[in-house]
């Protein structure tokens, strides 16, 4: 797969559906199969290093963090467009991890892959259920994990939130969506994604 169009791939998922690993995986793929360099976008961990900054800003953040509170659109907007603004190049295969979590947000970056005349960008759904997503959760003890509770809160914002985005790209002639099961071993689910994007 020696790519000479770069390809524009989001993972999006439940909080605990493993789109990190996955993502990185892919990443390994493509360094070893094609060509074209990378930009790996994972807004997750850009927000956790903006919050722990001493500005007015994180520290609102960081509050709703601790409520469990989804952060506000144009704070998503804004960890993932500077980024873009400062990284993207035309020959760059893209990488999305973490976003887009509302529709809102889906329509902004549709404007940017547009802007970007990003071609048929593929959505990697990481399709598991609440109860995985609490076991997975409840086992990896980040700070917003911390209770059932904490957890179910995200996942009920994923619902509300994340969900219309997801049908969005779903429903979308201009995406390539793939449907995930994210309940099986890391590997399997890796092979799946490699057979259904070459």
């Amino acid at each position: 797969m020696n790519l000479i169009n770069p390809k524009t791939f989001i993972f999006i998922g439940r909080s605990g559906c493993g789109k990190g690993t996955q993502a990185n995986l892919l990443i390994e793929y493509l360094k070893k199969n094609t060509t074209n360099s990378l930009f790996y976008l994972e807004s997750g961990a850009k927000f956790r290093e903006f919050i722990s900054s001493s500005s007015y800003t994180a520290q609102i953040a960081n509050d709703y963090m601790k409520e469990g509170k989804l952060q506000p659109s144009f704070l998503a907007v804004h960890i993932w467009s500077h980024l873009m603004i400062e990284q993207m190049k035309e020959d760059k295969q893209l990488i999305i991890d973490g976003n887009p979590r509302t529709l809102i947000e889906a329509q902004m970056l549709d404007g940017a892959f547009k802007f970007y005349n990003r071609v048929k960008p593929i959505i990697i759904f990481m399709n598991i259920s609440r109860e995985w997503s609490i076991d997975k959760l409840s086992k990896r003890g980040r700070a917003d994990d911390k209770t059932v509770g904490d957890i179910n809160k995200r996942l009920d914002w994923f619902n509300r939130d994340v969900m219309p985005a997801v049908e969005f790209y779903r429903n979308n002639p201009d995406y390539i969506f793939l449907d995930i099961n994210g309940e099986r071993t890391i590997q399997e689910i890796h092979e799946d994604i490699i057979s259904r994007i070459k």
